[in-house]
Order: C-alpha cells, then sequence, then structure tokens
C-alpha cells in the first residue's frame, strides 16, 4: 500500500503502512504529533502527543501527562483521506515521517490532502 501527499504541484508517495505527521498549532504555538497507520478501511491514527492545549485544541479527557506531554490514543475511525491545512503562521509546516526519513511538507500550495491506495494517482 501507498501512502499519497498532494497539495497544488506537490506529489509525495511513499511505501509504508505507518507514518508519524507533526507541527506546531498556529496560534497556542504547542507541539503536535501522531502516528498513524494505514490498513485496508483507511489511515487510523493510533496514538497522539501534544505539549500543551488552548485555542479549542484540548487533550482529551483519558489523556495522561508524562514528563510534561500529554499522550492519548485519538478516537477516530479509518479516514479515506486527511486533509491538513497549513495557515504559514507558524513559522515551520508539517513534517510527515516514514522509515526514518522525514519529509516537510509545503505550506504554500494549498490544503494537503493523504490518502493511501496502491498506486498514487490523482
Amino acid at each position: 500500500m501507498m501512502l499519497c501527499v498532494a497539495a497544488g504541484a506537490f506529489a509525495l508517495s511513499l511505501a509504508t503502512d505507518r507514518f508519524t505527521l507533526d507541527w506546531t498549532h498556529s496560534v497556542a504555538r504547542t507541539g503536535w504529533w501522531e502516528r498513524w497507520q494505514i490498513t485496508d478501511a483507511g489511515l487510523t491514527p493510533v496514538e497522539a502527543r501534544i505539549t500543551g492545549a488552548g485555542a479549542g485544541m484540548e487533550p482529551p479527557p483519558d489523556a495522561r501527562l508524562q514528563d510534561g506531554v500529554w499522550h492519548y490514543a485519538p478516537q477516530v475511525p479509518p479516514q479515506r483521506q486527511v486533509v491538513l491545512a497549513a495557515s504559514g503562521a507558524t513559522g515551520a509546516g508539517w513534517q510527515l515521517c516514514a522509515h526514518g526519513t522525514c519529509h516537510a511538507l509545503p505550506e504554500d500550495q494549498g490544503p494537503l490532502r493523504l490518502w493511501s491506495a496502491e498506486r498514487c494517482e490523482g
């Protein structure tokens, strides 16, 4: 299965069944990190960490605080596609990592779309 990422003229395809995303929240300036699994049902977030709360992005009630970071398992069903907004206000955009290699995703090409497929097209 391939992880497909596209925005404007930007396209990235990775042969992987898992990946991480991290970014800085544009208002609260808190660090966010998520681990995702790719299954036949779609993209599923399986673990998340945040360094703080605010601006409507609070950790869920079951989150546990460990060494100043909130850890939790997102309760979100598999998604056929995930759309990431990029405000350009954080000084750094989204970072996607898979198999030990990280990719800075562009902030200036419009929303980023992620999905899984046998081949990345469209």
